[in-house]
């Protein structure tokens, strides 16, 4: 039994689900309009503020998908009336960043900035340099290119010096001690 699955989607003020031959389901919003392309055999029903998802039999993979296509349904509505955000922060000596038209570019360390193309959909702000905001509706993209600002300089656990997500803790070691 599917306990993501079985509950029911609601659907904000403002925000359509269409759904399409083979599942291709196409949802409308404030903030935009996303589209994806479901599993065929499950059954995707809007009935009237709600949407659910049904599954045709209990096997084990129609069980795996039941869950994962109703989480991926409720991210896309989610994502087209509020939309997702990450925060990331840098810290170290010399560690920044900074928008360059459509890139941002990293200072971490290296002898060379590191500069990564922000993805289309996608908004970047830095409020300070060592802070990144990412938004968008897209779930997927925003938290994929966060993971890629981050992979730059992965927070180490001796100074803490690195990109992290604000709401990440690092654990911290104690270095060497001297011998007596």
């Amino acid at each position: 039994m599917s306990r993501i699955g079985n509950k029911a989607i609601t659907l904000p003020a403002g925000v359509t689900v269409d759904v399409q031959a083979g599942n291709f389901v196409n949802v409308k919003g404030p903030k935009g309009e996303l589209s994806f392309q479901f599993n065929s055999e499950l059954e995707i029903a809007t009935e009237g503020s709600e949407c659910v998802v049904k599954r045709p039999n209990d096997t084990k993979t129609m069980k795996m998908m039941h869950g994962t296509t109703r989480a991926l349904l409720h991210n896309m509505v989610v994502g087209v009336s509020d939309g997702f955000k990450k925060v990331l922060e840098i810290s170290g000596v010399g560690y920044r960043a900074q928008l360059q038209g459509n890139k941002v570019v990293v200072s971490a360390g290296y002898s060379h900035p590191v500069e990564l193309e922000i993805p289309k959909g996608l908004k970047v702000e830095l409020p300070k340099n060592t802070q990144i905001i990412i938004s968008g509706i897209d779930k997927q993209l925003v938290g994929q290119f966060a993971a890629e600002i981050r992979e730059v300089r992965k927070p180490e656990p001796y100074k803490g010096k690195g990109i992290r997500y604000s709401d990440e803790h690092v654990r911290r070691k104690e270095g060497k001690t001297a011998k007596k």
